[in-house]
């Protein structure tokens, strides 16, 4: 509760006015205790601030009261709408397939993740060689073209002294790349087929038989026990064993590290050689 201040009379002025007075000298009394008054004034006047000095800190009192009052309004009437949110979340979230709802995040990560697989691979394929140096890349092999002649058996050892072996021709199109070369260097070399074991019966370096043949016309004619078989531009013919011609190894293609792993099982795996 709020003091009230209420001046107080100023002390000695509360005489009582003698009994029996007449009307001249009850007006000198009466002007006597005015001009007597008129001295205490500021006495109550200093008596005020000390009543007014309370006003500022009730006034402050009361906008703190009305700030935190609104405040908790504020507060009500969000809480209040999340709640009346909360159930049309629910529905809508609801409506939707919970696989889809996680899946859909989960396949965005998966393909960031892949592209940046695919990012790396491809550096490492820029910077990786499957084949050693002077040997070309084709088709997941690498292949050695000699720069000297041997004979066919020198040829088929000087290929496995580089763990690869005297080429074995398993398909049109790496027949075509052998001839592409050939044609090239107009060379003819030694390739891994041979009949010596069985005449008639033609066998690869890896003993596996003669199923695809590129002879060119007229042969094999064995003429001479020609047993060995040289690789030309247009086909193959058989030769003397004996004989002195270049030849062509091969052999499979190292991998980059890390290519089988960034790869997927369906996608095809770049390799880069020299052509």
């Amino acid at each position: 509760m709020a003091e009230i201040c209420v001046p107080k009379e100023p002390d000695g002025l509360d005489e009582a006015e003698p009994p029996f007075w007449h009307d001249e000298e009850r007006e000198v009394f009466q002007s006597k205790r005015s001009a007597e008054k008129d001295p205490g004034l500021p006495r109550i006047l200093r008596s005020l601030p000390g009543c007014l000095t309370r006003a500022p800190l009730l006034l402050m009192l009361l906008l703190i009261s009305l700030g935190l009052f609104m405040l908790m309004l504020i507060t009500l009437v969000q809480v209040s709408r999340i709640q009346q949110s909360l159930p049309r979340e629910m529905e809508h979230q609801g409506s939707r397939s919970p696989g889809v709802v996680l899946q859909e995040p989960m396949k965005s990560d998966l393909e960031e993740i892949h592209q940046q697989l695919a990012w790396m691979n491809a550096t490492l394929t820029g910077l990786c060689r499957p084949c050693p140096w002077n040997w070309d890349f084709f088709q997941g092999n690498c292949y050695a073209f000699s720069q000297t002649r041997r004979t066919w058996k020198a040829s088929v050892s000087d290929c496995q002294d580089m763990n690869a072996q005297l080429v074995v021709v398993n398909n049109a199109e790496e027949q075509k790349f052998l001839q592409f070369w050939n044609t090239r260097n107009d060379k003819p070399a030694w390739i891994g087929l041979t009949d010596h074991h069985n005449e008639g019966s033609w066998q690869w370096v890896d003993n596996s038989p003669l199923l695809l043949s590129f002879w060119k016309q007229g042969e094999p004619n064995s003429q001479g026990d020609e047993d060995c078989v040289e690789l030309y531009s247009d086909g193959w013919n058989d030769k003397k064993c004996s004989a002195e011609l270049f030849w062509i190894c091969e052999k499979p293609s190292g991998l980059c590290p890390g290519l089988r792993e960034t790869l997927s099982p369906t996608q095809p795996m770049p390799l880069n050689g020299p052509q």
